[in-house]
């Protein structure tokens, strides 16, 4: 099998998996701007096509928004895909190194915290969702 064609069926189920989950895929750096300078907090899933993301950030994503609290907005970027748009999107993550997967919270365009890999790769769903409802029980309103 060509590898390009295994990975576009990779890619494409983890495009729909966190889109069924109820997040704007961002693809492009107008599409970033636009959505992380909006009003009000905006959790942005950095997704990838390794095992973490798929058996531990991608259900942690769908779960943890099943809350009292949550972000205003829910977006997602793509690693290594849709380079330029997860490219901007790092930019406003200020004091935080690259990290795919991982979860940054922002408010009004400005980086409050991140769940970085190493918070989600040899951890649970279930401690991954904690540490995201956690998140926004500090930073978020009821819903």
């Amino acid at each position: 099998m060509e590898f390009n064609l295994f990975m576009g069926d990779i890619v494409e189920s983890a495009r729909n998996e966190i889109r069924q989950a109820g997040y704007e895929e961002l693809t492009t750096p107008e599409e970033v701007k636009n959505a992380l300078e909006k009003d009000g907090t905006t959790l942005v899933m950095v997704n990838s096509t390794c095992g973490c993301a798929g058996g531990v950030a991608r259900p942690a994503a769908a779960s943890a928004i099943h809350y009292d609290k949550r972000p205003d907005q829910l977006v997602t970027v793509f690693a290594g895909q849709d380079r330029e748009a997860t490219e901007l999107a790092r930019q406003y993550f200020k004091g935080y190194a690259p990290s795919s997967p991982s979860f940054a919270l922002l408010k009004n365009g400005e980086i409050l915290k991140m769940v970085e890999r190493h918070e989600i790769e040899g951890h649970s769903p279930v401690q991954v969702v904690n540490n995201l409802q956690g998140l926004f029980d500090e930073f978020c309103e009821e819903v």
